[in-house]
C-alpha cells in the first residue's frame, strides 16, 4: 500500500514537471546570452606560454645544457635576470667548467648577459630579487653554498653585474642540518642554508634562513642586524624550511612554511597573526599590486590564488616534465611580472623559465599583476 502511494506522488510529480515549458536560453535587454565555453582544463589560466621562449646557452651542446633554474628577477621587459645552478646532463653530471650561474635575456629569451666574473662566488644561487624601492635597481641574490668552495651568503649586485656591493657571510658554515640545528641561537650572519629575500620600503630587508635555521632576519638597508625571530618545529611561529616571504600594505608577512604545507603571517617584528593550512608544498609568495597574494606549489606544479584572508579563488598550471605538456611547469621555483603582464616562472627541476602572457579574453582578475610598492 505505501509502495503504490509513493509510485502515484511520483507519478503526479513527474507529470508536473512536465507541464513546465524547459528554460529557454537567457536573453536580455541587449539580446542573448553569449554561447557557454565548453571544454579546457585551465592549465594556462588566462595565459598563453609562448613556444621556444627559453633557448640553450652559446656554450651548450652535447651532453650539457642548463642546471637547475632557480630564481627570476624582472628589470625591464627587456631585460630578466636569471639564476641557474650552472650546467647539467641529461641525467644530472654536473659540469665543471660551468659559467651560467648569473645571467640576463631579453623579452625573446635571448641571452644578452653572463655575469661569469661572479663563477668563483656562485655554487647554488638559490633566487634572484630586484627591490622595488631601489632607484639604482641593484640585483641581489641567496646564495646556498655547499660545494666549489662557495659559502653560503647574501650578495647585492650593482645593476649591471661590474660591481658587488655588498655581502653577508661568516664564510664557517655548517656542513649539515644537525649540525647547524645543535646551535640553537646562530650569529647575524651564521647562515643555515638561506633562501629567500623580502623587502621594506625603507630598504631594510627579511632573510628566510631557510632550510636549517629556520628563522627569518631582519637587516637594515646597510644589511646590519636588527633582529630576528622563528625556530623549528610545527606551532605557530615554528618552521620547517622558510622558502618564501612577501609583505602586503600593512606590513604583515606572508612566509611560506614548505615542509609544514602552510602560510603563515606575522607582524614585522615577528608577531604571529594567523595560518592557512594543507597548501600542498609551498615555495614562494608574490603579492601584486591588486594585494592579491599568489603562492608557487611546487609539488602540484601550480600557481594559487589568494585573497588576503586566504580564500582561494584561482589556480592554474601543470606538469611540464617528461611526458607533461608542453608550456608546463617542472616543480615551479620562483615566479615575476613585468610591467606589460608577462609572466615568468622558474621551472627548477626542468632547468627553464617559462614565459605567459595574458589572453585577450582572459578574465582580468585571474591575472597576475606586477609586484605591490608600499607608499611607506
Amino acid at each position: 500500500m505505501r509502495r503504490a502511494l509513493l509510485l502515484a506522488v511520483l507519478m503526479a510529480q513527474a507529470g508536473a514537471w512536465a507541464c513546465v515549458a524547459p528554460p529557454a536560453a537567457s536573453i536580455s535587454e541587449d539580446g542573448p546570452a553569449p554561447p557557454v565555453a565548453k571544454g579546457g582544463d585551465g592549465r594556462d589560466g588566462g595565459y598563453d606560454s609562448v613556444p621556444g621562449w627559453w633557448k640553450p646557452a652559446p656554450d651548450h651542446g652535447d651532453p650539457w645544457t642548463w642546471g637547475e633554474v632557480s630564481g627570476v628577477a624582472v628589470d625591464t621587459p627587456d631585460r630578466i635576470v636569471v639564476a641557474v645552478w650552472g650546467d647539467r646532463s641529461a641525467d644530472g653530471e654536473r659540469r665543471p667548467d660551468s659559467s651560467n650561474y648569473l645571467v640576463v635575456v631579453d623579452r625573446d629569451g635571448n641571452l644578452i648577459e653572463n655575469w661569469s666574473q661572479w663563477d668563483d662566488m656562485l655554487n647554488r644561487p638559490h633566487q634572484v630579487y630586484i627591490s622595488p624601492y631601489d632607484p639604482e635597481r641593484h640585483v641581489w641574490v641567496v646564495e646556498r653554498g655547499r660545494g666549489r668552495d662557495v659559502s653560503m651568503s647574501v650578495l647585492k649586485f650593482t645593476n649591471d653585474g661590474r660591481e658587488l656591493v655588498l655581502r653577508l657571510a661568516d664564510d664557517d658554515d655548517p656542513e649539515t642540518r644537525d649540525e647547524a640545528r645543535a646551535n640553537p641561537n646562530p650569529g647575524p650572519f651564521d647562515y643555515g642554508d638561506p633562501a629567500v629575500l623580502a623587502f621594506l620600503p625603507d630598504g631594510s630587508f627579511l632573510l628566510g634562513d631557510g632550510y636549517w635555521n629556520t628563522r627569518i632576519v631582519n637587516y637594515d638597508a646597510e644589511g646590519n642586524y636588527l633582529m630576528e625571530w622563528g625556530e623549528p618545529g610545527t606551532g605557530p611561529g615554528q618552521f620547517d624550511l622558510v622558502h618564501g616571504l612577501a609583505v602586503d600594505s600593512d606590513h604583515r608577512v606572508y612566509v611560506a612554511d614548505r615542509r609544514n604545507n602552510r602560510i603563515q603571517i606575522f607582524t614585522k617584528e615577528g608577531e604571529f597573526l594567523d595560518q592557512w593550512q594543507d597548501i600542498t608544498d609551498p615555495v614562494g609568495v608574490f603579492i601584486d599590486e591588486r594585494e592579491t597574494v599568489w603562492v608557487i606549489s611546487a609539488s602540484l606544479h601550480r600557481v594559487l590564488q589568494y585573497s588576503r584572508n586566504g580564500e582561494l579563488r584561482h589556480s592554474w598550471g601543470t606538469f611540464g616534465g617528461p611526458g607533461g605538456v608542453a608550456g608546463g611547469l617542472f616543480r615551479p621555483h620562483q615566479i615575476d611580472v613585468d610591467q606589460e603582464g608577462g609572466v615568468y616562472v622558474a621551472s627548477w627541476s626542468g632547468g627553464w623559465l617559462n614565459k605567459f602572457v595574458p589572453r585577450a579574453d582572459a578574465d582580468p582578475a585571474t591575472l597576475m599583476l606586477p609586484t605591490l610598492v608600499l607608499d611607506r
